[in-house]
């Protein structure tokens, strides 16, 4: 049986496991927790640094959220919030085997960063079999926070209707059939206090790609109004699988944007502003975004899985770190320990105490 000192604070990918209590044996003078499923191995303190730091900016980023929302009278918003800063407040490890509980929030870095990864392990075997990928970004014309929701649910509707239509072509022989996997994503142009909502999606080929270009353009076609131009759309060959599917599986909108997107050079240096996490803005894009599932494939399955064992259990000679208000790192509360030993840099201290940005957007 491990002892605490011998439990190395590490961690290799994601938690998908829940502490429910925490009891004291008192016949063996253990501390004792149940817990769901099998446990992380505890074996890459690079990914728990990275988990540090992902709680950091989440906390800052979520407590400016919360108070968008009470500005708006989001209320619906709040109590998810706050479910999201909590989230791995506290995390159990035992015989190098590691728990914790996630909020599973879109908001929430940390959650988003396990998600990714799962899914890139899901579907990175079916996409590498494809002979021609290709990356494709289809958008339309910036709006404002008021015609944000309306557009979005436009975006749904339009690509439903244009997989819908193509698939009975298909089927009559009269067309190919359109496979993928896509996500919609939203960046803000604080300049112009306008929206982006567009979709990024990976296809087996070039003729599909510019099949979805094609019927993209005609779907949102009018004599009188310019919803969408070819310009604005995207097409490349794709030379990084996992890069681009790290590109597709993102979280729905940037966390910090440039406050100044034009690109400034004076002879051949750059200047560069400092990006801001524009919390207003977030708010607006998480609000439209609610209820919608951002990620998903279109004209294919994945292989069957066997599904993980979930069962609940008793795990005993544990020990528990917590993250303290405005700490970098958990921290046994009993021995002063650290969990992964990192310590913010003063770039991103400095971002986060001074680029918050709350204005109405």
């Amino acid at each position: 049986m491990s002892s605490q000192r011998e439990i190395a604070p590490l961690l290799r990918g994601g938690i998908y496991t829940l502490v429910q209590s925490a009891t004291e044996n008192k016949a063996n003078n253990l501390q004792t927790a149940l817990v769901n499923g099998t446990g992380t191995d505890v074996m890459n303190n690079e990914s728990l640094l990275k988990r540090a730091k992902r709680k950091v900016i989440t906390r800052k980023m979520i407590l400016s959220l919360i108070d968008v929302a009470k500005k708006l009278e989001d209320y619906e918003f709040i109590k998810p919030y706050w479910n999201t800063y909590h989230c791995q407040n506290k995390v159990t490890v035992s015989k190098n085997k590691l728990y914790s509980n996630y909020c599973k929030n879109r908001f929430c870095t940390i959650c988003c960063a396990i998600r990714k990864a799962d899914t890139i392990n899901r579907y990175y075997a079916t996409l590498s079999q494809w002979q021609d990928v290709h990356f494709v970004t289809l958008t339309v014309k910036a709006v404002k926070v008021e015609s944000l929701q309306k557009w979005i649910d436009g975006m749904f509707r339009a690509f439903k209707l244009i997989h819908n239509r193509q698939k009975k072509r298909h089927e009559r022989g009269q067309g190919i059939k359109i496979i993928g996997i896509k996500s919609l994503e939203c960046n803000f142009n604080p300049q112009t206090k306008t929206y982006n909502p567009h979709y990024h999606i990976i296809v087996p080929s070039k003729e599909i790609a510019d099949l979805l270009v094609k019927e993209w353009l005609f779907q949102w076609k009018s004599p009188k109004k310019l919803f969408t131009s070819h310009k604005a759309q995207y097409v490349r060959p794709v030379e990084n699988l996992e890069r681009d599917l790290i590109e597709v599986i993102k979280y729905g909108s940037k966390i910090f944007t440039e406050p100044d997107l034009k690109k400034k050079s004076q002879k051949n240096t750059k200047q560069k502003a400092t990006p801001q996490i524009y919390a207003h803005a977030l708010h607006n894009i998480f609000k439209a975004l609610k209820g919608k599932r951002i990620f998903e494939r279109f004209g294919f399955d994945l292989p069957k899985q066997q599904k993980k064992e979930n069962s609940t259990k008793l795990i005993t000679d544990i020990q528990e770190f917590i993250f303290p208000k405005d700490a970098t790192d958990w921290t046994d509360p009993n021995t002063g320990q650290n969990l992964t030993g990192y310590s913010q840099p003063y770039e991103l201290q400095f971002l986060l105490n001074e680029c918050i940005n709350t204005e109405i957007c």
